[in-house]
């Protein structure tokens, strides 16, 4: 008799799960994620949309974003929310929001990546899974910087800047901030313009600089249009800049037209002096 009665009680509370269970139906969607694509490496916030939470039927539901790649927590977050279902006033929404803000692996693949969420509710000891998908993409680039040139006649230095990303970029902008190795006169900013991956091109800018490091800016616009900022540095050593043959031969060249010019002057001297003894000699 004892038993009969366990085993009628048995059935009866698996029936009242099963039924509460089937009662409580929980829809899940990701409604925002910010910014899309998301950029390896930095943060993005995501934010979940739980419908059938106004049902009674479902208890207490546990929802929690998983802790696995292409994502991570901060240390002091916490990725599991719990709350009691049929709470919610009829004037409100029927839904509950969950947002998180997670770091994206810096190794996270170009395209769609596959993150995931788990919940339970009311009795149910087992969690309920389902995917979805975060969209990353990483529009960054970045640049080699070399100097190509210093002329010491001129006072131009020219950098050479190699864009060494997988995208293109448009807009560039170099800019050589206020610094003690070099000392630039005029415009210390120079628009390039665009700039393919895997094409170079170069800045001029009147400049006395000292040997060291110079530090650079370069600004551009990526594919997805937002403006960025490259810090680099380049080792200006003007040990490679004197004593080169075009040097020297800039120079002799410079010293033959000196001679000329000095020549001329000569004769025009000469010619001047000749004309005003004619004209004396008409006067007489």
């Amino acid at each position: 008799m004892k038993k009969s009665v366990l085993i009628y009680l048995l059935i009866m509370f698996f029936s009242f799960t099963f039924v509460s269970s089937e009662a409580c139906k929980l829809d899940i969607s990701l409604i925002n994620q910010d910014p899309y694509p998301a950029i390896p490496g930095d943060y993005v916030k995501v934010v979940f949309q739980v419908n059938g939470v106004s049902n009674p039927e479902c208890g207490k539901v546990e929802f929690e974003l998983l802790d696995k790649y292409p994502i991570s927590f901060d240390p002091t977050d916490e990725p599991k929310i719990i709350f009691q279902s049929g709470i919610y006033n009829k004037d409100y929404s029927s839904f509950l929001t969950a947002p998180y803000k997670v770091r994206v692996d810096a190794n996270a693949l170009n395209g769609d990546n596959p993150i995931e969420v788990q919940y339970k509710k009311g009795s149910n000891l087992v969690y309920e899974t389902q995917q979805f998908m975060l969209n990353v993409q990483d529009p960054r680039v970045d640049f080699e910087v070399h100097v190509k040139d210093y002329d010491y006649t001129t006072n131009t230095i020219t950098f050479e800047i190699l864009n060494i990303g997988k995208n293109d970029v448009e807009a560039i902008t170099i800019e050589v901030p206020k610094q003690n190795n070099i000392i630039v006169k005029g415009s210390n900013r120079n628009i390039i313009g665009d700039l393919d991956s895997n094409e170079y091109t170069t800045a001029e800018f009147e400049a006395t600089p000292i040997n060291g490091i110079i530090k650079i800016n370069i600004i551009y616009t990526d594919n997805i249009n937002v403006r960025r900022i490259v810090e680099s540095e380049v080792l200006f050593d003007s040990s490679y800049f004197q004593g080169r043959k075009a040097d020297e031969k800039t120079n002799s060249y410079n010293i033959y037209y000196l001679i000329g010019a000095v020549i001329l002057i000569l004769i025009f001297f000469a010619y001047r002096n000749r004309k005003k003894k004619r004209d004396l000699h008409k006067h007489k």
